[in-house]
């Protein structure tokens, strides 16, 4: 497993629109791996392929609650409330 670097904001990659994920790999396993340990050492609760330079829709999350979750071509389908700050 590796840590990866995070992409901040003013990088052009975080702009681009990421590909769907038609098939899971060995490569795929290893990011999404690789994701969680880059977040965890960021101490950080989410992190999205496209934050480490990869653009597939991937995001890993971890608040805690629950197992950490590992989601694939992820969808919104609802939303409410709001949010702001850095």
């Amino acid at each position: 497993m590796a840590i990866r670097q995070i992409r901040i904001i003013g990088d052009e990659i975080l702009t681009k629109k990421c590909k769907p994920v038609k098939e899971m790999t060995p490569r795929l396993a290893q990011l999404i791996d690789d994701m969680f340990d880059t977040m965890y050492e960021a101490n950080g609760v989410g992190l999205a392929a496209p934050q480490v330079g990869v653009l597939r829709q991937i995001v890993v999350i971890d608040l805690g609650e629950e197992n950490p979750l590992g989601l694939i071509n992820p969808e919104i389908l609802e939303e409410s409330g709001s949010q702001t700050g850095s």
